[in-house]
């Protein structure tokens, strides 16, 4: 991994009165950029030909410097990195921006600064590492079987990376497992090293919430120390053709009608929780902000706790994702929690912004950065 001594290096070179937020566009950066040009920044889009004519059509997000690329990979050319640095570029990272250019690469090839911590990347990317986290945030995680043998209730089973839920497979025992995921590699949905490295879980029925969370290390918390949680807003995702099956359940059995359940997520819902669980869901999130402390050296800006919450109301974690998730992009003026904290609208894309723009006058960005 690049040292972040190497990063910071670079930081030093800008101008700080001329800093810009730039991102890939894709995922919530229509957000980020709105977020960037209310709290007064220069923004900056890397973007493909075919998507450019879009986030030109929408003055107010639109970035107000293009840097086109072929394909998204592109950003970690040298010419790319270069022209990004010389615009004074931080970066803010999303899930498309892990996925298009590659986590291992952002790591070890990247050096123009990022928003948060880089070294999250290694953690919110393996999903042993992932449990771990959580377990050492006294989460209550779902049951793991190590061997498709072991199976003895109903499970999903999940592939590491930002992939949007790709390849998502429930299963009951080892022979119908070993036959959905040959079937998967067959059809080349996932890969022979996907399946090798495949987590298989115990499927917690109840209601899928995903808590989004903000990490500032410059506030200060309700007991006057320095480093805040916030928890800002909330969603579910809608994923694939699984949301509407049920409608047609009842015209025979799923095998009948030759359907085969996929859990690609598709976009998302906003929800809210009922109020007596909150202080739950805010203690979650600060202890998995505790935790990522001991084990990384912690987050910092936008993290997102993905849940179930089951009939007799106990919170089952699933999920951690060290960025900003597309669901907050549900919330561009605020949140039903955000008016709480703040006395203006404030979208998670905005609150990115806000903290950069701190960090810049109390003359403490190199915090905020790696």
């Amino acid at each position: 991994m690049i040292p972040q001594k190497t990063i910071l290096e670079n930081l030093r070179t800008y101008d700080m009165e001329k800093i810009a937020i730039a991102t890939l566009c894709s995922h919530s950066a229509l957000q980020i950029f709105h977020g960037a040009k209310l709290e007064g920044f220069r923004t900056i889009g890397i973007c493909t030909p075919d998507r450019r004519e879009f986030y030109e059509s929408y003055p107010r997000a639109r970035p107000d410097v293009f840097i086109e690329v072929k394909k998204y990979s592109d950003v970690l050319s040298g010419k790319v990195q270069q022209e990004l640095m010389e615009e004074n570029a931080v970066v803010v990272p999303h899930g498309s921006f892990v996925e298009y250019v590659g986590a291992a690469n952002l790591e070890d090839e990247f050096q123009v600064p990022m928003f948060g911590n880089r070294r999250s990347l290694q953690w919110e990317g393996s999903r042993k590492k992932v449990r771990e986290w959580m377990q050492k945030a006294g989460c209550n995680v779902p049951k793991e079987f190590k061997k498709p043998q072991d199976i003895d209730t109903i499970c999903i089973v999940k592939f590491s990376g930002a992939k949007g839920g790709k390849g998502f497979f429930l299963t009951t025992d080892e022979r119908d497992y070993r036959k959905k995921m040959e079937e998967k590699i067959k059809q080349k949905i996932v890969s022979q090293e996907d399946a090798e490295h495949a987590t298989i879980q115990e499927f917690i029925n109840g209601v899928r919430y995903y808590y989004h969370y903000f990490y500032s290390p410059l506030e200060k918390d309700a007991e006057g120390k320095r480093g805040r949680v916030e928890l800002l807003s909330m969603d579910k995702r809608l994923e694939s053709n699984v949301e509407e099956i049920y409608r047609i359940l009842a015209a025979g059995t799923l095998q009948e009608l030759n359907l085969n359940p996929t859990y690609v997520v598709t976009g998302n819902a906003p929800q809210t929780i009922r109020e007596s669980l909150l202080p739950e869901v805010y203690r979650i999130g600060k202890r998995v902000e505790e935790a990522s402390q001991k084990l990384f050296g912690g987050m910092t800006g936008p993290y997102c706790v993905e849940s179930v919450v089951t009939p007799d109301l106990r919170i089952f974690a699933f999920e951690i994702s060290a960025r900003i998730v597309a669901g907050t992009n549900l919330f561009p003026e605020g949140s039903f929690l955000s008016p709480y904290l703040f006395g203006e609208p404030m979208s998670t894309g905005r609150r990115i912004a806000r903290e950069l723009k701190n960090g810049l006058k109390q003359n403490a960005l190199e915090k905020l950065v790696y």
